[in-house]
Order: C-alpha cells, then sequence, then structure tokens
C-alpha cells in the first residue's frame, strides 16, 4: 500500500516561495508511477497543479501555477517536490500529494482527474497573505 506524507506547507508573504515535499513509501520501486499535485481552497473543488513520471521526470502544469511552480523527484530519497515561486493569495489552499500506477503507454497530460490517482497524502497547508 502507498502512503504519502507532505510537508514544507507555512504562511508566508506575497512574492514568497516555498517548497513542499512529499515522501512516498509501500514499494520498493515507483517506476511505473506518476506523481501529482493537486491543492483545495475552502469552498472549492480540487485543482490539478502538475504531474511528475517517476521514470523519466517529465512534467505536465496546468493551471495559474503554470510557469511558477515546478515538480522535480529524487529516485534516492523517494520523494516528490513541488517548489512554489511568486506566492499569490489566491495560491492558498490545502496541497496534496497523489499517486497513480500508470500504464507507460499513457501520455502525462491524461493523469490530471483526482479520480485517476488511489493513493493520497494528508495535505499541506500553504497561505499566502499580504
Amino acid at each position: 500500500q502507498v502512503q504519502l506524507d507532505e510537508s514544507g506547507g507555512g504562511s508566508v508573504q506575497i512574492g514568497d516561495s516555498l517548497r513542499l515535499s512529499c515522501a512516498a513509501s509501500g514499494r520498493t520501486s515507483f517506476m511505473n508511477y506518476v506523481m501529482a499535485w493537486f491543492r483545495q481552497a475552502p469552498g472549492k473543488e480540487r485543482e490539478f497543479v502538475g504531474v511528475i513520471t517517476w521514470a523519466g521526470a517529465a512534467t505536465y502544469y496546468e493551471g495559474s501555477g503554470k510557469g511558477r511552480f515546478t515538480i522535480s523527484r529524487d529516485i534516492a530519497k523517494n520523494t516528490v517536490s513541488l517548489l512554489l515561486t511568486d506566492l499569490q493569495p489566491e495560491d492558498t489552499a490545502m496541497y496534496y500529494c497523489a499517486a497513480a500506477e500508470i500504464n507507460p503507454m499513457q501520455p502525462i497530460t491524461f493523469f490530471t482527474a483526482p479520480r485517476l490517482f488511489h493513493a493520497w497524502g494528508q495535505g499541506t497547508q500553504v497561505t499566502v497573505s499580504s
């Protein structure tokens, strides 16, 4: 059973940066997985932020974070990171890490819907204030 544990959230000012981390466990290898970040603000639906393939580190982003947020992975540490830069109040949300076992023939752009991910972390809160 895959387990995900996020950390790194906090309260920051406009324009600041944060690095969120997601520690993955429960598998000897995640080579057939993609790892994604989603976020959810109060009263809103869970929103796709970006995804990375564990094997080749290909990435795909959508939404207002595109161009400001960067996903990376560390195979040796079994961690996935989300670097948030130039943070704005509208980035305030709970950020979640998620994992999905994939068919390598599927394009990375396919993995944007929460229903495709079977493992989730508990979330880490990011609050941006002026």
